[in-house]
C-alpha cells in the first residue's frame, strides 16, 4: 500500500509537470479572444499618425501647421544619436537587449512597489508605450493590459528596434500640445532637434515620465531634479563623459513657448488654405496630415510684410501719440528680473516690441526692451509724439519727459543693437497683394498689420471703393471706343441729374479746380473726375459695364450711374490687382489663385493647380522693345517719409543675381511647366490652359504707357525713388480720404495696396494714395524687383508716332513750337487741326450707342 505522501507527491509532479502545458494554453486560448481586436502587422504599417495641417511656400518653406497636435515626424537617421541616447538612459536603458519585455525591470519594480508600498516604480518599455500610444486606448483594464503584451510582441517580431524606437519617438506626449521629440524640442526651446545641447536632450528626455510633473515651463525646479537624473543615466552608461555630464548638469533650465518655426511669415495665407482643406476634405483633415503648397513667394512675402507695417507706422506717427499702454510701479532699485517682469505677458505685434521706460534726459530716453535689455530712444525717434487731446494733436513735444515718464509701458521698433524708435499700433489698416501677371499666381498677401490681433483678410474680404483706381478700366474703354490719347475732353463744371440732390448732383474734381480742354492721356495722369464722368456718359453705362466684366468686376457689383466713374463701385484688394494684371501681360484675362497642389501624408498628389496662363505666342506677334536707359530722379524728388524707421531693422536677404532674381520672378510653377511642354515639343497647350485675350495688345500697351506717366509726373511720383522706367500705376483717393490706393505693376509684378480704417472714417487731412498707399507700394518694389532687369512691354505692332499739338490734340507738324509725339493705333489717327472751345472738341468718328455727347 502506497504511502499517502508518496501519492501526494506524485500528483504533484504531475501538475507541476503539466503547468507549463497550461499556461501555453491559456496564454493561447486568451491569445484566441484577444486576436480579433489586435492590429495587423501591415494594419501598424499603415497607422497614420495625427499630423498638422501644414502650408508651404513655392520652394517648399514652411508657412504655417495648423491642428490640434503639434507633430514634426522625423525619420530614425534625422534623430541625433544625442537624443536618443537621453530618452533610453530615461525610458528603457535595456531596449536594444529586451524583446519587448524587460523581465529584469518587471521584477526591479515588483520589488520597488512592494518595498515603497505604492506604484510609483513602472516596468513599461519602450516597445510597450509605443503600442499603447499608437494602437491601443489608455484604459486601465486588463484586457487593455493583455492586448499591450501581445502588440508588442508583434511589434518586436514585425518591425526593427530602429523602427520601433523612431515610432515611438514621434508619438510620445511631451505637454503643451507637442507630440514627438521633434515638436517638443521645437515648443520648449526653439531649436530642431539637431541644435539640442546635451541639457536641452536631458531635459526633453526627462520629461516624457510625466509631462504634467516635469514640464520646464511651468516645474523648473521639478524639471532641474528629472534632468539631472537623466544625465547621471547617461554618465553610467557611456553615453557622455563626467566633464560633459557636470557642464550640462550646471546649465539653468531656460524653456518658455516658442511658436513653430516657420520660413514666411504669412498667417492670413495660412487661414486661406485651412478653409479650403476644410471645405474639400472636411473639418477633420486639419489632423490628417495635408502639404498645401502656395504660390506665395517667401522673400516676397517678407518684403511685403514690412512694407506694409512701415508705412502704417509712418502714416500713424503723423497723427499724433495716444500715450503709453499702461504705468508700471518702477522701485529706483529694481534689478533687471523686477524690469523684465514688467512686461510679462506682452507680446510682439508686428514689427513692434514692449519695452518699460527707465528714464527720461533732455531729449533722450533709456527703456528696456523685453528680451534683449536696455536700449536708447534718440529726439528723432519720439519727436513725432504730438499727444492726443479732444481727438486732435497738439503740439510738437520739446524734450522727452514731454513724451514719455519711468515705468511707462510702451512699444518700440528696436534693432536689438542698443537703439529703438516709439510706436505704437496704428488704428488704421492697410492690404497689400502681389501677383504674377502671366498666370494671376499670387506672390505676396498681407492681409492686415496683424493677424493675431485681428484675422479679417482685407485682401480678399474688404470690399472698399477703388476710387480713382478705377478709372484707367474707364480710359481702356473709351479707346475701345474710339477715343484717341490726344481725344480733347473738357474738364469744367457739370450739373447732371439727381433725384436726390437738390439743384442736381455737381460734381467736382479732387482740388476743386478745372483745366478746361483737356487731352485724355493728361486727364488720366491728373485724374480728372469732370472727365471721367464725361467719358462715361459718351459710353454709355451698359456698354462700360460689360467692358469692365472683361476684366473680372461682376456687373451686378457695378453702379448703375455716372458716379461709376468715379470708383463708387466695392472691390477688393485682390480684384483690382486682378484687373490691373490684364494692362500688365498685354491684353489677357488672369485669375487669381493661391494653391499650386495638394498632397496627402504620404506625398501624394491630391490636387494640381492648372490656371490659365498667358501665350502672347499663340495669338500675335510682337517686337522687341526699346532698349532702356538708367532713370535719373528730377530735381526736387524726395523718398518717401520715415526712412530713418525702414533704416532701424535689419537688412532683407542679400541681393541676388541678375539671373537668381529673373528666376525668382519667373518662377510661376504651373506656368513654368504648362510653356515648358509646348517649348520641348510635347504638344501645344489646351485651350482652358490658355489666358483669354479680353483687350486688344494695342489698346493694354496704349494703357500702360499713360499710366507708366501717372509714375513720372503724376500722383504716382513717388515711386520715381526706385529709380526704373518700367513702372506704371494708378492712385486712388476716394471722398475724404476714406479709401485710399495704389495699384502699379511692370511686366513681371503686380501689386495693389489699400489703406483705410475698417469703420470707414476719413484718414485725415491731407492724406491721399499718393501718400499712404504709394509709400507702402515703393517699399515693397524695392525689394521684389532688387536686382531684377528693367523690361518694358513688348510694343505691338498696329501702333504707329505722331506729332501732335499739345493744345488741341490735332496732328500738326516740326514747325509747331507746341508740337509732341503721342501713339495711335493705326487706324484711329487724330484729324487736322481744329480750333477748340468750351463748346467745341475735334471731331472724330461717331461711335454706335455713344451717349449724348462730353458736354
Amino acid at each position: 500500500m502506497k504511502r499517502p505522501s508518496f501519492v501526494i507527491l506524485r500528483h504533484g509532479l504531475r501538475v507541476l509537470a503539466m503547468l507549463p502545458l497550461l499556461v501555453v494554453l491559456g496564454v493561447a486560448g486568451v491569445y484566441v479572444f484577444i486576436s480579433p481586436s489586435l492590429p495587423s502587422a501591415d494594419a501598424m504599417r499603415k497607422v497614420e499618425l495625427q499630423v498638422p495641417l501644414r502650408v508651404y511656400t513655392r520652394t517648399g518653406g514652411v508657412i504655417s501647421q495648423i491642428g490640434e497636435q503639434r507633430r514634426i515626424p522625423v525619420t530614425y537617421d534625422q534623430i541625433p544619436e544625442l537624443v536618443r541616447n537621453a530618452v533610453l538612459a530615461a525610458e528603457d536603458d535595456r531596449f536594444f537587449s529586451h524583446h519587448g519585455i524587460d523581465w529584469t525591470g518587471v521584477l526591479r519594480a515588483v520589488v520597488v512597489n512592494v518595498v515603497s508600498a505604492d506604484r510609483a516604480q513602472g516596468a513599461s518599455t519602450i516597445t510597450m508605450q509605443a503600442a499603447r500610444n499608437m494602437f491601443l486606448s489608455l484604459d486601465k483594464t486588463w484586457r487593455r493590459k493583455l492586448q499591450e503584451v501581445f502588440v508588442t510582441y508583434r511589434m518586436e517580431r514585425d518591425f526593427t528596434k530602429q523602427e520601433i524606437l523612431s515610432t515611438y519617438l514621434n508619438v510620445i506626449f511631451f505637454g503643451q500640445r507637442s507630440y514627438g521629440v521633434a515638436a517638443a524640442a521645437e515648443t520648449y526651446f526653439g531649436k530642431s532637434l539637431s541644435q539640442l545641447s546635451v541639457s536641452e536632450a536631458a531635459t526633453l528626455a526627462g520629461i516624457v515620465q510625466v509631462p504634467s510633473r516635469y514640464n520646464p515651463m511651468t516645474n523648473p525646479a521639478a524639471a532641474t531634479t528629472r534632468r539631472n537624473y537623466v544625465l547621471r543615466r547617461m554618465t553610467e552608461l557611456g553615453y557622455i563623459d563626467i566633464e560633459t555630464a557636470r557642464t550640462a548638469h550646471a546649465e539653468r533650465i531656460v524653456a518658455r513657448s516658442y511658436a513653430p518655426v516657420f520660413d514666411a511669415e504669412a498667417p492670413y495665407v495660412a487661414e486661406l488654405a485651412r478653409q479650403e482643406i476644410v471645405n474639400r476634405y472636411g473639418p477633420a483633415a486639419v489632423n490628417y496630415g495635408y502639404k498645401v503648397f502656395t504660390t506665395l513667394d517667401g522673400r516676397l512675402q517678407t518684403a511685403a510684410n514690412r512694407a506694409l507695417r512701415l508705412g502704417l507706422i509712418e502714416y500713424d506717427r503723423r497723427h499724433g501719440y495716444r500715450g503709453p499702454l499702461a504705468k508700471a510701479n518702477l522701485p529706483p532699485n529694481a534689478d533687471a528680473a523686477a524690469i523684465e517682469s514688467t512686461l510679462d505677458g506682452r507680446d510682439n505685434i508686428g514689427l513692434l516690441e514692449p519695452a518699460v521706460v527707465l528714464s527720461t534726459s533732455g531729449t533722450t530716453a533709456r527703456v528696456h526692451v523685453r528680451g534683449s535689455g536696455t536700449a536708447q530712444i534718440e529726439w528723432s525717434g519720439m519727436s513725432w509724439a504730438r499727444r492726443i487731446t479732444k481727438g486732435q494733436p497738439g503740439g510738437f513735444p520739446r524734450q522727452a519727459s514731454d513724451v514719455m515718464a519711468r515705468g511707462d509701458i510702451i512699444l518700440v521698433v528696436a534693432d536689438h543693437r542698443g537703439s529703438a524708435l516709439l510706436a505704437q499700433v496704428p488704428e488704421a489698416q492697410s492690404a497689400l497683394v502681389a501677383l504674377d501677371p502671366l498666370d494671376g499666381a499670387v506672390v505676396s498677401l498681407v492681409g492686415g498689420f496683424d493677424y493675431y490681433s485681428n484675422q479679417f483678410n482685407r485682401v480678399t474680404q474688404a470690399k472698399r471703393q477703388p476710387g480713382s483706381g478705377f478709372k484707367p478700366f474707364l480710359y481702356s474703354a473709351a479707346l475701345e471706343n474710339g477715343f484717341t490719347p490726344s481725344s480733347i475732353i473738357l474738364d469744367a463744371p457739370i450739373v447732371l441729374d439727381d433725384a436726390s440732390v437738390e439743384g442736381g448732383w455737381r460734381p467736382e474734381n479732387s482740388g476743386g479746380d478745372f483745366s478746361g480742354p483737356l487731352r485724355l492721356r493728361e486727364a488720366l495722369v491728373k485724374s480728372r473726375n469732370l472727365v471721367s464722368i464725361r467719358l462715361l456718359r459718351d459710353i454709355g453705362l451698359p456698354a462700360f459695364t460689360d467692358y469692365a466684366a472683361r476684366f473680372g468686376f461682376e456687373k451686378a457689383a457695378l453702379p448703375q450711374n455716372l458716379t461709376l466713374a468715379l470708383g463708387t463701385l466695392s472691390a477688393t484688394p485682390l480684384q483690382m490687382a486682378t484687373g490691373f494684371a490684364t494692362f500688365a501681360n498685354g491684353g489677357y484675362k488672369v485669375s487669381p489663385y493661391l494653391i499650386d497642389r495638394i498632397e496627402n501624408a504620404a506625398g501624394e498628389v491630391l490636387f494640381q493647380a492648372t490656371p490659365a496662363v498667358v501665350c502672347s505666342s499663340c495669338d500675335d506677334a510682337s517686337v522687341p522693345p526699346p532698349p532702356l536707359g538708367p532713370q535719373r530722379l528730377p530735381e526736387g524728388t524726395t523718398l518717401p517719409e520715415g526712412q530713418t524707421i525702414a533704416g532701424l531693422l535689419p537688412p532683407l536677404d542679400p541681393v541676388p543675381s541678375a539671373e537668381q532674381a529673373a528666376a525668382r520672378v519667373a518662377d510661376a510653377p504651373v506656368r513654368l511647366r504648362a510653356l515648358a511642354s509646348v517649348q520641348g515639343g510635347q504638344g501645344a497647350l489646351k485651350s482652358e490652359h490658355i489666358a483669354p485675350r479680353v483687350i486688344s495688345a494695342q489698346n493694354a500697351w496704349l494703357m500702360r504707357d499713360i499710366l507708366a506717366d501717372v509714375i513720372k509726373r503724376g500722383t504716382g511720383r513717388r515711386a520715381l525713388a526706385l529709380g526704373r522706367t518700367d513702372l506704371s500705376g494708378k492712385t486712388g483717393t476716394t471722398q475724404e480720404a476714406r479709401d485710399t490706393w495704389f495699384n502699379g505693376f511692370n511686366s513681371t509684378l503686380v501689386a495693389t495696396v489699400w489703406v483705410g480704417y475698417d469703420e470707414e472714417r476719413p484718414l485725415g487731412e491731407g492724406e491721399e494714395g499718393a501718400r499712404t498707399a504709394v509709400p507702402i507700394w515703393v517699399y515693397f518694389m524695392r525689394e521684389a524687383l532688387r536686382g531684377v532687369p528693367q523690361a518694358a512691354q513688348a510694343r505691338p505692332p498696329g501702333l504707329v508716332d505722331v506729332l501732335i499739338s499739345s493744345r488741341t490734340g490735332a496732328m500738326t507738324d516740326d514747325s509747331d513750337v507746341d508740337g509732341i509725339r503721342e501713339v495711335f493705333i493705326e487706324d484711329r489717327l487724330p484729324t487736322g487741326a481744329e480750333p477748340t472751345t468750351p463748346d467745341h472738341v475735334p471731331a472724330r468718328p461717331p461711335q454706335p450707342g455713344a451717349g449724348e455727347g462730353l458736354f
